[in-house]
């Protein structure tokens, strides 16, 4: 490396130190390097964005992701990893210490979330319809085949009236007005938001409680004003949603919970 491209990497280093930040909330979509962890933590891959900030993420399925911007060095992730392997593997071992559903069956008394309540899945020889939730989540014998694509179609369905009423309100209530709202097949993401102005949100969130919908709402629009995680982004959605520190932990908490 030459003087002035280490010149460079020493400027690099110091701005990213100062933008440096971890996001335990995120499920990333596009923009990923994943980290495996066996007796060492590797680099396995490097997928770069025009961000300016370096984010270290530990997913739902304790799969440790970094998001950094285009320039960044290698050598420069490697060291930074380095420097965090007590913190990221005491967090590793937290989140695989969390119970994990197994996968749905699809089968009689099998229970499903809607909303932060549990139904039990009851099939059902004719209802009209393929699935409804009465005070059980009803699905059609015929359907059972495909029972998965029927589900996920119910929850998208679902997603996409109350989610976006939802957002819709806090938008109107905060003045943070996104162009678009997405309801998107994300599976490490909750929700994200745009340079453009959009704002995204994943299908699966519509298991959670409604005041977690509400918190996970409020975090992609103030994003639309504050792009970072600064002091001011978390005073903003505090001054908002007080108890975002509560919502926040019930979802890092329970987020392996909410799937099928």
């Amino acid at each position: 490396m030459t003087r002035g491209g280490e010149g460079q990497r020493e400027k690099m280093g110091v701005s990213l130190i100062k933008f440096f930040t971890f996001h335990f909330f995120q499920l990333p979509l596009s923009v990923i390097i994943v980290l495996h962890f066996m007796e060492e933590i590797k680099i396995s891959k490097i997928i770069r964005s025009k961000r300016k900030t370096i984010a270290l993420v530990l997913t739902h399925d304790a799969t440790l992701v970094i998001r950094a911007p285009f320039k960044t060095p290698v050598d420069y992730l490697e060291k930074l990893v380095n420097e965090k392997r007590g913190w990221i593997r005491a967090k590793l071992l937290e989140i695989q210490s969390r119970p994990k559903p197994k996968a749905k069956e699809f089968v009689n008394g099998e229970s499903f979330f809607c909303l932060g309540k549990s139904y039990m899945l009851k099939i059902v020889d004719s209802i009209g319809v393929d699935i409804e939730l009465k005070d059980s989540l009803l699905l059609s014998l015929e359907k059972v085949p495909y029972a998965r694509d029927v589900v996920i179609k119910w929850y998208k369905s679902l997603a996409e009236k109350k989610i976006k009423e939802r957002c819709e309100w806090y938008a109107s209530l905060t003045g943070y007005k996104p162009l678009s709202i997405k309801i998107t097949g994300a599976q490490r993401r909750w929700g994200s938001s745009g340079s453009r102005g959009t704002v995204n949100f994943s299908w699966r969130l519509i298991m959670a409680p409604l005041e977690i919908i509400d918190y996970v709402i409020v975090h992609e629009l103030v994003h639309l004003e504050q792009r970072d995680h600064s002091r001011l982004f978390w005073d903003k959605v505090k001054s908002i949603m007080p108890d975002f520190k509560r919502r926040q932990k019930w979802l890092k908490d329970n987020e392996r919970t909410l799937s099928i």
